[in-house]
């Protein structure tokens, strides 16, 4: 159940890419997915590869909209049947577990199914694997909607700003880095390897004509999303 979940959730996310690039008539490759065998999830993602440019901002922005938009589609409906699929009980009093990190949206969706605010009063979810995987979609869409370079965010805030993106993006990175150093460490590999791989973002052929006025309104809609799937502390180990 998780594995399915998961590929499931990262192969809708990396088709919505392709499916889009693929309607504007931008060579892309298929999907390719990256194993990491010494992770708790066994995977780093995927990725398509565009085999040449985008013509506009129009373009660029429906190629990098479409992954995590389709992601989500499948991944809120999965969620909420692993959590109906979850049992709620006693946190274990003697410590030496992990407790995954609430958004907004996660923290909703629980309450929806189970009617309280949880973790709370000793009491939390069990995750069904179903659950941990589509959880961890959500992960995923918060990790790309991060408004920097040559992520799925960092498109969407390029169709809207222009250049302005690469300051944007400093001030990211700064900000994964106090997050890293006061909330949670995995946000200085973040920073990292945004650092690694640019906080810029190369223009469209044409970078003159402006962002559609429906697209606008869906990249601010994308921007809300991005708050609610957020997730300050990802992990947290209870020694």
């Amino acid at each position: 159940p998780f594995a399915f979940t998961l590929l499931f959730i990262l192969g809708t996310h990396e088709f919505g890419h392709y499916f889009a690039a693929r309607c504007h008539r931008v060579a892309v490759t298929l999907p390719y997915f990256i194993p990491m065998p010494l992770s708790f999830v066994g995977t780093f993602g995927a990725f398509i590869q565009l085999r040449s440019p985008v013509r506009n901002r129009n373009q660029l922005f429906d190629v990098g909209v479409a992954g995590p938009l389709a992601g989500l589609v499948v991944t809120i409906p999965l969620l909420l049947i692993g959590l109906a699929l979850s049992d709620v009980q006693p946190l274990p009093s003697e410590g030496g577990y992990i407790l995954e990190g609430n958004s907004l949206l996660y923290m909703g969706s629980k309450y929806l199914i189970h009617g309280q605010i949880l973790p709370g009063n000793g009491v939390d979810v069990m995750l069904h694997p179903m659950a941990f995987a589509a959880w961890f979609g959500l992960l995923v869409t918060a990790f790309n909607l991060l408004p920097v370079g040559q992520l799925d965010g960092g498109h969407v805030t390029f169709t809207l700003l222009g250049e302005k993106t690469q300051f944007v993006g400093i001030v990211f990175v700064a900000a994964l880095l106090l997050m890293g150093a006061v909330l949670w460490q995995g946000w200085l590999f973040w920073a990292f390897l945004i650092f690694m791989l640019g906080m810029g973002h190369p223009p469209p052929l044409n970078d003159i004509t402006p962002l559609g006025g429906k697209r606008r309104v869906l990249a601010l809609v994308t921007i809300v999303i991005f708050a609610l799937v957020f997730v300050p502390i990802p992990l947290k180990i209870i020694p």
